[in-house]
């Protein structure tokens, strides 16, 4: 095939087949490029078309590349990883002096981008980029310089130190319990918020485990709403929808504007920590190293603050 000839081939059409022998079959293919399978086929009717052979071979619903189409999909293939290395190479160079921190979306919403705003103040000068993103980025590869992670997610990164553990206590705003001293039992006549993180995160504490603490009856079939952000129950709360068992970390503005209150002072830990891994090229950034050392200080001072008191 000439040059001249190759350029006549729509992108888009290549694009599509390229999918199809990465993702397995054009149903998959189609879900990555969000278009119908009807349109990653007729894409590749087109290529066929213009080459004069058959590239898949169809069997009912299931499809595979036919000997012509593996040797054309591991040449053109060869392109598109050309494609994917220069947006990654742009992108680092676009990010060369910014600070990118990546965390757990409720990690963001309610701790970290809240906190950052004293860093700022602190360096106005330097650029941070903050992505709410669940899924753990691979650092060294991803456009990440620092990830808040919990508990053993984090093992997948070579450079890591332990932030804090955090802390449950209930919390509801203050129209919902009036300003007076309660009781763990009072907790149980308001509707109740769950938090039930993903599964592959350690359980969160439940009420059935505040309840045993408190020394409560409980009735774990009690209903109520759940949700899979801590950072979406406290804004239920907040809205006078409940009482939910919030972690001290990301309720200390509500506390503050009295948005919310603690009606009963009973701390759960969490099961796990959340910890700081970064890209060690990083700490060679301008600021990277005392950047790094700032979220471990502001971390730990504050971990001792959402601590239970001792009884004395």
């Amino acid at each position: 095939m000439t040059d001249e000839r190759f350029k006549t081939i729509p992108l888009k059409s290549l694009q599509a087949f390229e999918a199809v022998g990465r993702c397995g079959g054009v149903t998959a293919a189609a879900l990555e490029l969000k278009v119908s399978p009807g349109a990653i086929s007729q894409q590749i009717r087109k290529i066929e078309s213009f080459l004069g052979v058959s590239l898949l071979e169809r069997s009912g619903r299931t499809v595979e590349l036919t000997a012509w189409g593996r040797l054309y999909h591991q040449e053109i293939s060869k392109g598109f990883e050309q494609f994917a290395r220069a947006e990654q190479l742009l992108e680092k160079a676009r990010n060369e002096t910014a600070l990118v921190l990546s965390a757990l979306s409720s990690v963001v919403n309610k701790w970290i981008g809240r906190r950052i705003f004293d860093w700022q103040a602190l360096h106005p000068d330097v650029q941070v980029r903050i992505i709410g993103r669940d899924k753990e980025p691979r650092i060294g590869f991803d456009d990440v310089d620092f990830r808040v992670s919990y508990g053993s997610d984090v093992l997948q990164h070579e450079h890591y130190t332990e932030l804090f553990r955090d802390w449950v206590v209930p919390a509801c705003s203050p129209a919902l319990m009036q300003d007076r001293a309660h009781a763990a039992r009072d907790l149980f006549e308001q509707p109740l918020l769950h938090v039930e993180w993903e599964r592959h995160f350690t359980p969160y504490p439940s009420w059935a485990e505040f309840a045993a603490k408190a020394g409560v009856s409980f009735d774990a079939s009690t209903s109520g709403l759940s949700f899979t952000l801590s950072s979406s129950a406290i804004d239920a709360a907040v809205n006078k929808r409940g009482v939910v068992l919030a972690q001290m970390s990301m309720i200390s503005d509500e506390l503050a504007a009295q948005t919310l209150v603690i009606p009963v002072d009973i701390r759960i830990a969490l099961r796990e920590s959340y910890f700081l891994a970064w890209d060690r090229a990083a700490l060679q950034k301008p600021h990277g190293r005392e950047f790094r050392d700032w979220l471990v200080a502001i971390s730990r001072q504050q971990a001792v603050a959402w601590a239970p008191k001792p009884i004395l």
